[in-house]
């Protein structure tokens, strides 16, 4: 794919914003840098692995300990070595009798360990934005073979499927290859989201009956649904229910035009999955640094589970500004 060096909306129809909490929103990217690090009491219980019950070599290490090696190493963006002599020098200093895993541990744990999402209370029907968006893995990015005219035979990369709740916090997401199409994905994440979806919002890529099938199976029973049709899409004949506010968007889009519907009915709430995906990059890079698929999946888990914690500390509120 070409590299792309000018948005798409020009400068005229885009939209500009003003945060209205940047008192409380700096004071938790302040908090994001704060590096105090402590074991609680149960974390230090925890810490070593309780005995299996069955005959042979037992673990040393709980799946916690190894949890928090391999998340210091996400948010550090540290080797294994490394990570093992970090975990090392914090338990030195907080004067603990625990022993660090070593990092041929860590390696061959990382594709077996548990990572549990973060979860987060809805007190009513969530408004549910996903995404996808490319996370390189061998080879030159996307800007540097275009810039340069590389070769891409030898770049690869996988697909990181996000599912973002209106106050930004990822309640889904999903590490896939990147041949695997965004609709199937999706509906997974719409079954694995845990509260009921109120609103559910995408792009164009994910305008299929599945996913209809899927949100109103799993959805509100006043559910809404905004998807962009596909430019060459008809209205279903014989009308179906479940296809009832796609058609409606056709009919509408073809009266006042894809830009006013967008504008009516809130799809540029899409670009929260967007924003998610964005701070993803920022914080925890561009690439993936695990070799094999099954730990590339829980490194992503425990990506996402970083980016959540920073979520909990704060986000802006803004408000668009009117010319």
């Amino acid at each position: 794919m070409a590299a792309r060096t000018k948005s798409k909306v020009t400068p005229k129809y885009k939209t500009k914003y003003r945060v209205k909490n940047w008192p409380s929103y700096e004071a938790s990217l302040r908090k994001r840098g704060d590096i105090t690090v402590w074991f609680d009491g149960d974390a230090v219980d925890a810490w070593n692995a309780a005995p299996s019950g069955r005959p042979g070599g037992q673990r040393r290490y709980s799946d916690l300990a190894i949890v928090t090696a391999l998340t210091l190493r996400v948010v550090f963006q540290l080797a294994l070595r490394q990570t093992e002599g970090f975990v090392a020098s914090l338990i030195r200093l907080m004067g603990l009798e625990l022993e660090t895993p070593d990092h041929t541990t860590l390696s061959r744990r990382n594709s077996q360990v548990e990572v549990a999402p973060i979860p987060k209370a809805h007190d009513g029907p969530t408004h549910l934005v996903i995404d996808s968006t490319g996370l390189k893995m061998v080879g030159d990015g996307e800007w540097h073979a275009h810039k340069h005219k590389t070769s891409d035979k030898r770049r690869s990369w996988r697909k990181l499927h996000l599912g973002v709740d209106s106050g930004g916090f990822i309640v889904a997401s999903e590490l896939t290859d990147s041949g695997v199409d965004d609709p199937s994905v999706g509906i997974s994440m719409i079954n694995e989201t845990r509260a009921v979806i109120g609103r559910f919002t995408a792009d164009g890529a994910y305008d299929t009956t599945t996913i209809y099938e899927a949100l109103v199976a799993a959805g509100a029973p006043r559910l809404n649904i905004v998807i962009p049709p596909r430019k060459t899409a008809s209205p279903s004949k014989p009308a179906r229910h479940v296809l009832g506010q796609r058609d409606a968007a056709i009919e509408r889009i073809a009266v006042v035009g894809r830009r006013q519907w967008r504008r009516e009915s809130g799809a540029h709430q899409q670009a929260r999955a967007e924003n998610a995906m964005f701070r993803y990059k920022r914080i925890i890079g561009v690439a993936l640094r695990a070799r094999k698929f099954e730990t590339q999946k829980r490194e992503a888990k425990i990506a996402v589970n970083v980016i959540n914690r920073m979520t909990e500390l704060g986000m802006p509120q803004s408000t668009a500004l009117v010319a």
